[in-house]
């Protein structure tokens, strides 16, 4: 028996496709007839191939509309994140621009509050390289720029222009190694020499008498006496003491009011005009420095 419809398999299925729709016919077309013993017989042998057949193509329909169903939800995926990240940009973008307004809001209350004049500039680029550490500004002798003009921000000292072009100019920073200047402990008054380190990170307060009144923590500003910069703008705060019991002199640690290294906006401070009793208190107190 087995064998034969091994043989006979083609025809049998044949027969049964033939039979399938003849059965239906015979079943549906009287209604109200009970089925007799061939209707019974012929449901009988069609019964599994019409089972067959539906669990066939219903799995064929499932899988095309599970299968168009991902491909959609792969276009939505694809069209969500890219949503997300105009969102990301637009988001980080907004924030950037709040962060520049809100810093060049304080400068501008820091220039009017400043007599004469100040030439906002945008750093370029910087040089990190120990034996010159410098910014590049996008201003330069078109703009009124000169070799020796002070650069600062609200926070305090930054530099001084070493070199002009047309358009540009690289500033010498206070952290430079051969940079100094002249300064005050505000709460002594006790006058000294800044120099920078060259780490970016601390200058070194030397020049000042042993037996002057030094103290960690005093806030060290410009005297104005190197002939640079103005009287009274913010140079850091004494970090450390390095007092001898001899010699003539002690030495203290400063950590700078400005971070070197989160500089965008500088400011060029044209020297004429810019001495009077009270033009560095306002500028001070505009830069939060002053209550």
């Amino acid at each position: 028996m087995l064998s034969f419809l091994k043989r006979h398999r083609e025809l049998i299925v044949v027969a049964a496709l033939l039979l399938y729709p003849f059965a239906s016919f015979l079943t549906r077309a009287q209604v109200g007839r009970d089925p007799n013993l061939v209707d019974r017989a012929v449901l009988w042998l069609t019964a599994p191939l019409q089972k067959g057949l539906t669990w066939t193509f219903d799995g064929i329909g499932s899988a095309w509309n599970g299968y168009v169903a991902l491909r959609g939800v792969q276009a939505e995926n694809r069209a969500l994140r890219e949503e997300n990240r105009r969102l990301r940009a637009d988001a980080s973008e907004r924030a950037e621009v709040r962060e520049e307004n809100q810093r060049l809001k304080r400068m501008l209350a820091y220039t009017e509050s400043m007599p004469g004049q100040q030439i906002p500039a945008r750093v370029l680029g910087v040089n990190p390289v120990a034996t010159l550490l410098s910014l590049r500004i996008d201003r330069g002798e078109e703009d009124g720029l000169r070799r020796g003009m002070p650069v600062v921000v609200p926070d305090g000292v930054v530099g001084v222009v070493q070199r002009v072009t047309g358009q540009y100019a690289d500033v010498v920073l206070v952290t430079d190694p051969n940079s100094r200047l002249g300064v005050k402990v505000q709460r002594s008054r006790v006058r000294a020499t800044a120099s920078g380190r060259g780490d970016n990170r601390s200058l070194r307060l030397e020049n000042a008498l042993r037996t002057e009144d030094l103290q960690e923590g005093d806030q060290v500003v410009t005297s104005g006496t190197d002939g640079v910069f103005p009287p009274g703008l913010a140079v850091g705060r004494i970090t450390s003491l390095h007092r001898k019991s001899y010699g003539m002199v002690q030495t203290a640690e400063i950590a700078p009011a400005v971070d070197m290294t989160k500089l965008e906006e500088v400011l060029v401070i044209r020297t004429s005009g810019l001495s009077g009793p009270n033009s560095i208190p306002q500028a001070r107190r505009a830069a939060g420095q002053l209550p």
